[in-house]
């Protein structure tokens, strides 16, 4: 095999892996096809699925148990962020960017979910911001809860990421002051006192 078929190969196995997983609406935990299976439909050497199948085992996608087979894995922190990381982040610029990034999603998802909270997901935004959890615990829950809100799936995906790429680095929390100001602006639906905050 030629140095330029191969990510063709792996490719091939990525996307056969995720049709499979959609057309047969498998959930975590449900079964993979077999490598040999795998093998007969895009006409691959054994080698080659075996690798991209590791591949997506230390990203945590799936896991393989021994005389059984190959499973799809629930969605948890994948394995390979912090290793990515340490990478990733080395120029300060990049974790400035980061941070940035991130703050443009939260302040977005904000706006999303103003005119869809209601009042009990406003008492458990008055609950977190008013606990005495350390400020990590309390940015995660809040923002959390503001994006599953905002009813968009791909965008709290994005942030979970980025917030645990963040994590390898110095986090960046706001205050307490910042975190009661934004709830009036939640419970006021107010847009223009939205961008006022993030803009100081």
């Amino acid at each position: 095999m030629s140095k330029s078929s191969k990510p063709k190969v792996y490719q091939g196995v990525l996307e056969e892996v995720r049709m499979y997983i959609r057309d047969n609406h498998l959930s975590p935990g449900d079964k993979l096809p077999s490598e040999r299976e795998l093998s007969d439909k895009l006409q691959a050497g054994r080698s080659s699925i075996r690798e991209a199948l590791r591949a997506l085992e230390l990203l945590g996608l799936i896991e393989t148990r021994h005389g059984e087979g190959t499973f799809l894995r629930s969605y948890q922190s994948l394995q390979s962020v912090e290793l990515l990381s340490s990478f990733i982040l080395l120029e300060d610029q990049t974790r400035n960017e980061l941070h940035q990034v991130k703050r443009m999603i939260e302040k977005e998802a904000v706006k999303m979910a103003l005119p869809l909270i209601q009042e009990d997901t406003l008492t458990k935004l008055e609950a977190i911001v008013k606990s005495s959890a350390p400020s990590e615990k309390k940015h995660i829950d809040f923002f959390t809860c503001v994006l599953q809100q905002a009813n968009n799936k791909l965008l709290l995906k994005i942030w979970m990421l980025l917030e645990e790429f963040s994590h390898s680095i110095d986090s960046v929390y706001e205050s307490q002051v910042f975190y009661d100001k934004l709830l009036e602006i939640i419970a006021e639906k107010d847009n223009n006192a939205l961008e006022s905050l993030y803009e100081q």
